[in-house]
């Protein structure tokens, strides 16, 4: 529930807009309200953070104003709960108005919903599904250069769950189209909240079946085999994507030694 922020309040301060986050110097700002000038500013708590409350609150500040990408490497929970917070604020932003009868939305004070009281229609925060994977051939792993990404990080596959599909399918499609490839064995390996906007990502390892590379350019800059002890610039650290890329590396260095020749000592 939203509420008037009196001096009294304090905790962890989750303050969005248009998607940014203040950061001031870097940091998400803890303390009382009035340190931050939010004294009679409207706000709600999303959470608790280290035994202190976490508020949200939507309003824009003239500078500091940063990506929740620069919490990757910190705190999971802290990560999550800060997503939570921009994906509400982005969220409670886009429905001031009903999409049906055009009349204005208020905030449910039971749930993450908005509420419209001329024709009470409710809407929740949408999440867009998105699928993930690492396909191994042997010892290598496949890794592209998306085409949003210029810094030169590899990565793994990924694309979105469309209308109609199963996770499995649009791992299947999403593969072939941007690969030209076709896996088999897939396994769910975990998901992860991506607030880039409002996706969650699943994960899946999967092993290669058939065909040649041929990335669609649309997507992709490249994408090529790599042995799992010669990888080039990857994800940071933090990232479901980074996960799978170890994940596979750990397996290949687990078959590479299983098959290895054992010394007379150990025979």
């Amino acid at each position: 529930m939203e509420i008037q922020l009196t001096d009294k309040h304090n905790g962890w301060w989750i303050i969005s807009h248009e998607g940014k986050l203040w950061l001031p110097e870097g940091q998400l700002p803890f303390g009382p309200a009035s340190q931050f000038s939010l004294t009679g500013r409207p706000g709600r708590q999303i959470g608790e953070w280290q035994g202190a409350p976490v508020w949200l609150v939507r309003e824009p500040r003239p500078s500091e104003m940063a990506s929740v990408r620069q919490l990757l490497d910190q705190d999971r929970d802290l990560f999550q709960l800060v997503g939570r917070g921009v994906q509400l604020a982005e969220f409670y932003r886009s429905h001031r108005f009903c999409g049906y009868c055009g009349h204005e939305m208020g905030p449910s004070k039971r749930e993450w919903a908005v509420l419209c009281a001329h024709c009470h229609e409710r809407y929740y925060p949408q999440i867009a599904p998105c699928m993930i994977v690492a396909i191994r051939r042997g010892e290598e792993i496949l890794l592209a250069q998306h085409v949003r990404h210029r810094n030169g990080i590899h990565t793994v596959l990924a694309g979105f769950v469309e209308v109609g599909e199963t996770m499995e399918q649009a791992v299947a499609r999403e593969v072939m189209e941007e690969s030209n490839l076709r896996v088999k064995n897939l396994r769910y390996v975990s998901s992860q909240p991506w607030p880039f906007p409002n996706s969650l990502m699943m994960a899946f390892m999967a092993d290669y079946d058939s065909g040649d590379i041929r990335h669609d350019p649309q997507e992709l800059l490249s994408a090529g085999w790599y042995r799992y002890d010669q990888l080039p610039m990857l994800p940071p650290p933090g990232t479901i994507a980074r996960r799978l890329i170890e994940d596979t590396v750990a397996l290949c260095r687990a078959e590479g030694d299983s098959k290895r020749p054992h010394d007379a000592d150990s025979a």
